[in-house]
């Protein structure tokens, strides 16, 4: 086994963001398969991954991610679009309002935002720090993915964020770090018994 599958495999099993985009995916009728949904593969310039919606699959560049932690917030990352891609039909390839609002919340929902990541990239700021960098990852991923202006992309984004941003499904709340991430994976666990009960 390839060190990309097994730290992806170590991730779907251990990581609380991972954990619930899986429960949530079969919970919508779209059950993740291991062996069919994730490709390792090698990647040109400086992408970590990918969602083919044209396949369903998930691809991680093997040669990009550097350790356990980024291939978790990778395959969250792009968890999140499968699940967009399940839930929302989403139309990829012909409508960048749909592109544009998958990567808001990725961006948003999958710690690629997080104080400790922008630490890293010593980027900082207080106020309202979180949703321009959510705006910016969100820009830089369309445009790694269309052969688009960046006013196209940043227009895009500026029209669909209130709403997108606000859409916190299937988290429930914006999971700032691994134990928000546990609370929602467990809120979500009870929400089926919550209903159940009405």
């Amino acid at each position: 086994m390839s060190h990309c599958r097994r730290n992806s495999a170590r991730g779907k099993v251990i990581d609380p963001y991972v954990k619930l985009l899986l429960d949530a995916m079969k919970h919508s009728g779209c059950a993740v398969n291991k062996e069919r949904h994730f490709s390792c593969e090698d990647c040109n310039g400086n992408v970590s991954g990918g969602f083919d919606a044209s396949v369903s699959q998930i691809v991680l560049c093997q040669n990009n991610i550097c350790n356990q932690a980024h291939m978790n917030r990778v395959v969250t990352h792009e968890l999140i679009h499968a699940f967009d891609h399940c839930r929302a039909h989403v139309d990829w390839f012909t409508n960048v309002r749909h592109l544009a609002c998958s990567e808001v919340r990725a961006a948003n929902l999958s710690g690629d935002c997080s104080l400790l990541n922008e630490i890293l990239r010593l980027h900082f700021g207080l106020k309202q720090h979180h949703q321009t960098c959510v705006r910016d990852r969100a820009i830089r991923s369309i445009l790694a993915v269309r052969n688009i202006s960046k006013e196209v992309a940043q227009k895009a984004v500026d029209e669909v964020f209130e709403s997108c941003f606000n859409d916190h499904e299937p988290f429930g709340r914006i999971p700032h770090n691994k134990t928000y991430a546990r609370y929602a994976h467990r809120d979500f666990q009870n929400r089926d018994r919550y209903y159940s009960n009405i």
